[in-house]
């Protein structure tokens, strides 16, 4: 899949030294809810383990790359329940590469790829009420919030709320 000079494709091997750096990188732990490091071997065992079949594990990963080649950021498609036709979407983008669209082109991407690949009909999305630049993204991307939870996220000695926001997805 792709828009302009972004890309979303599967993980390959070629990308541990990416992924090792997103994974244990402590700035996203708490949007991961990642509490230990990850070891370059397990993340290997991951890739070569993972059967690409959103159906039976229910989530898939998804590398944002530019021209097909140099990652900038994740996207998950994740509780994938085609019965009701629904998913959550998570996405990262690395600290350097922020502020250049590659965020909503990629949320726009993973839409159309949810609508008429996987028949989804809504997405959603989980934001920590402090992460503005993610709460701007969605809202512009015409999520809607659909409720609070109070209390959700424990973090460095205090409870934060999460926003949950959800898109029903056209036929488009």
């Amino acid at each position: 899949m792709r828009a302009d000079k972004i890309y979303l494709r599967a993980l390959e091997l070629d990308d541990i030294e990416f992924l090792f750096e997103i994974e244990n990188n402590r700035d996203f732990w708490e949007i991961s809810y990642t509490i230990l490091p990850f070891s370059k071997y397990y993340l290997e065992k991951y890739i070569k383990e993972s059967n690409h079949d959103i159906f039976s594990e229910k989530q898939f990963r998804f590398v944002i790359s530019i021209e097909n080649k140099y990652p900038v950021g994740l996207i998950d498609l994740f509780d994938f329940d085609p019965i009701n036709h629904r998913a959550g979407i998570g996405i990262v983008i690395n600290n350097t590469q922020r502020k250049k669209g590659y965020a909503i082109k990629s949320v726009k991407l993973i839409e159309d790829y949810s609508r008429k690949n996987l028949q989804i009909h809504q997405l959603y999305v989980n934001v920590r009420v402090d992460n503005q630049n993610s709460l701007d993204l969605f809202k512009k991307l015409g999520y809607v919030e659909i409720g609070i939870k109070k209390d959700w996220n424990y973090l460095d000695g205090q409870y934060i709320d999460e926003v949950l926001f959800q898109k029903i997805l056209g036929s488009e």
